[in-house]
C-alpha cells in the first residue's frame, strides 16, 4: 500500500510518499520526498492513503533538521524505488556527501569511474532523484563553486546549503 503525508518546511510543503514496510522502524519505508512545483516530482495518485503517523520517525528528523539540530538522516528507503543501475550508482556517492559540504558534478562522476564525458549523464542522473533533501543533491554544484541545477529550484538549493554553512560567503 502506498502512504503519503505532507509536511510544512522552509521549503514549502513537503510531499512524503512510502511503502508499508513491517520490518522498518516505524513502518514506513521513504519512495519518494518533494516539493511543490519539483520537475518529476510526485503527486498524490488515486488509491494512495493518507497517514501522516506512518511518517511520525521521518518528519521528526527533517524537523532536527530544519532546526539545524540533525546533519545525518536514518531513513529506510524502499528497495524497489524506480532508477537504472547508472542513477543508483550516482545516488549512492550523493548518500557519502557529508553534511555542510559540497562537490562538484565532475567529481561525482570522477568518484564513480566515469569519463568526463559522462558528466552530463551524471548530472541528469542527481536531477531524477526522487528524495530531495535526504538524499543530498543540493550539495552537488557547479566546478567554479556556482549553484547548478536542482529539481525543486535553485531558491530551494540556496536556504539547504545555508542552513547548513556550505555557502560561500
Amino acid at each position: 500500500m502506498t502512504l503519503y503525508a505532507t509536511l510544512d518546511s522552509p521549503l514549502g510543503e513537503l510531499l512524503l510518499v512510502g511503502e508499508e514496510a513491517p520490518g522498518v522502524p516505524g513502518g514506513t519505508a521513504l519512495v519518494s520526498l518533494s516539493v511543490p512545483g519539483q520537475k518529476g516530482g510526485a503527486v498524490v495518485q488515486d488509491g494512495w492513503r493518507r497517514a501522516p503517523g506512518a511518517f511520525a520517525g521521518i518528519t521528526a528528523q527533517l524537523g532536527a533538521y530544519f532546526a539545524g539540530e540533525l546533519n545525518r538522516f536514518d531513513i529506510a528507503y524502499a528497495p524497489d524505488t524506480p532508477g537504472t543501475a547508472f542513477q543508483r550508482q550516482v545516488w549512492a556517492e550523493i548518500d557519502a556527501i557529508g553534511y555542510g559540504t559540497t562537490v562538484s558534478y565532475g567529481e561525482i562522476a570522477r568518484r564513480i569511474g566515469a569519463t568526463s564525458v559522462k558528466v552530463r549523464a551524471v548530472g541528469t542522473a542527481i536531477g531524477r532523484n526522487p528524495l530531495l533533501v535526504v538524499r543530498p543533491c543540493h550539495r552537488v554544484i557547479g566546478s567554479d563553486g556556482s549553484l547548478k541545477g536542482y529539481a525543486g529550484g535553485l531558491e530551494r538549493k540556496q536556504v539547504l546549503l545555508g542552513l547548513e554553512g556550505a555557502l560561500a560567503p
